[in-house]
């Protein structure tokens, strides 16, 4: 049986949603991504050792390779050919690296609220994320995540965390609240430390490995591709604005007002902005 969870909904043209973290699972994105669903074949899988993809995964079963092979298997699942890919954040990361490596499987690609594509924009985003940050934020979120309960996965210090972490970005405190209760809705204590452990094996593959840089392959991708970044996003705009720079006729557009999670802050704008793209409206 495969692993992976998979959830298909809708008739269209076939999206694969690649979601963020890399700790959380396709649970966020519910329900507003699903008005795509009334134009589009959206598919959602949570990646490997995450959400309900987690049963009987170590987190050394896990690299980069395998999120790519992951994603191919979704593909090949559902008998596809060729498939638009949505990444959101991390699932940019995931996204950029199945494009610029199966680039003949790849109809559209579209990134959303987008990860970086080098470790050096990475350390930049690091960076401003220590100026940016309020000190007392900083401090409480030091303060949670010394705690045993937040290192044991506890679901509660999981929750006032990232309603920490996450308000800089998402402005709306009815949003923040809707957010950090999907995060961890499909997850156990020990679920939450196997997902720490996975994005920790990532992270030291990707962001944290100095030779880490998709702009040279980016310059060669001959695929339609869309990044939609909300002005506010904690990731600087600037950092998308690089990537649509380098993919040969990508376009960048900057939603006004919105954060982190562009399809939660306007999910009627990001709707019209992917019907466009795909020249449905």
């Amino acid at each position: 049986m495969d692993p992976l969870f998979c959830r298909d909904v809708g008739a269209g043209p076939p999206i694969v949603v690649v979601h963020g973290g890399p700790d959380f699972d396709h649970a966020y994105f519910l329900p507003e991504l699903d008005r795509l669903a009334d134009s589009f074949r959206l598919i959602y899988y949570d990646q490997r050792g995450r959400g309900r993809s987690a049963e009987s995964v170590r987190p050394e079963d896990v690299t980069i390779r395998s999120e790519v092979d992951d994603l191919d298997r979704v593909r090949s699942r559902f008998g596809l050919e060729s498939i638009a890919v949505l990444g959101h954040s991390w699932g940019g990361v995931v996204a950029m690296e199945y494009a610029t490596r199966h680039a003949d499987r790849v109809s559209q690609l579209i990134l959303i609220d987008t990860a970086p594509a080098s470790s050096g924009d990475w350390r930049f985003l690091r960076e401003e994320f220590g100026r940016r940050r309020p000190p007392a934020d900083a401090e409480s979120m030091e303060a949670i995540a010394a705690t045993d309960a937040f290192r044991r996965g506890d679901l509660e210090a999981e929750a006032a965390y990232y309603r920490i972490h996450f308000r800089m970005t998402l402005r709306q405190p009815a949003l923040l609240e809707a957010l950090v209760a999907r995060l961890r809705s499909n997850y156990t204590e020990a679920g939450v430390r196997l997902a720490r452990a996975i994005e920790e094996r990532l992270y030291d593959e990707t962001s944290r490995s100095p030779d880490w840089d998709l702009f040279p392959v980016l310059r060669k991708l001959d695929i339609p591709t869309l990044l939609l970044h909300g002005e506010h996003d904690f990731i600087p705009v600037e950092l998308a604005a690089r990537i649509a720079e380098a993919v040969p006729g990508a376009r960048l557009s900057v939603l006004p007002g919105c954060g982190h999670f562009t399809f939660i802050e306007a999910p009627e704008l990001v709707l019209e902005e992917i019907a466009r793209f795909f020249g449905l409206a």
